[in-house]
């Protein structure tokens, strides 16, 4: 009898919520799989909405995983430069069959040092900062370099988990949980890409992310430099 599969999500402070609740959902639904939540500590950790988390286990007494994920956020900007956070995703990923993320979740992996010469997918706006840390920026929802794992922006979770189950399990595996979760998306809007949404909808969008994406830039120009 194979043993069950550990799959395990990394929380933080100012976490974007359903960066890993659309996996934690399609996950949940693995036959046999234990699904951990994990951060340093086991105390409530602020997400970057009005819901606070609750990790199922620390740093230092999580198993080896399988599957080790990392979501994104504005608190990935900290993440970048946090040691801990980075030494646990090294040590995780030495023994982890897949090496997984969503949205600036890659950039947390890449100042890890875990995307260096790898293809990765990232949120929209943070796609120009993957090649700091020898990454391979790729435009597109779930992206798949041998056992490096990552998805675009927020909503791309579910892609990417229903990806992820259909070569860690099979494909049919997948297409029943999609099933159940009835994830057959039909968005009201055809807004949800910079390609597509209307030019005064993206500027707008550009002019107010400006501030949060100039910290970023600088987070990361640290943690490239501190990874060099």
């Amino acid at each position: 009898m194979s043993a069950p599969l550990q799959i395990g999500l990394v929380i933080f402070p100012k976490v974007t919520q359903l960066d890993f609740t659309g996996p934690l959902q399609v996950f949940s639904s693995v036959p046999g799989a234990n699904v951990h939540l994990i951060w340093k500590r086991m105390e409530p950790v602020p997400s970057d909405s009005v819901m606070v988390l609750t990790p199922t286990v620390t740093f230092a007494d999580c198993p080896q995983l399988d599957v080790i994920c990392v979501p994104g956020g504005a608190g990935s900007d900290d993440m970048v430069n946090d040691e801990e956070m980075l030494d646990f995703l090294r040590r995780q990923a030495v023994g982890a069959k897949y090496i997984t993320s969503v949205c600036t979740g890659s950039l947390v992996l890449g100042a890890a040092g875990l995307l260096r010469g790898y293809r990765a997918a990232t949120h929209w706006t943070a796609m120009e900062f993957l090649e700091s840390f020898g990454a391979i920026p790729t435009n597109t929802r779930v992206c798949v370099d041998r056992n490096r794992i990552t998805g675009g922006g927020v909503t791309a979770g579910i892609d990417f988990a229903l990806t992820l189950v259909s070569i860690m399990v099979d494909r049919p595996t997948a297409e029943a949980i999609q099933l159940r979760i009835e994830y057959n998306p039909a968005p009201p809007f055809n807004a949800g890409s910079p390609d597509t949404a209307p030019p005064e909808v993206l500027a707008l969008t550009k002019e107010k992310i400006a501030p949060s994406k100039k910290r970023r830039g600088e987070a990361v120009h640290r943690a490239a430099a501190r990874l060099a």
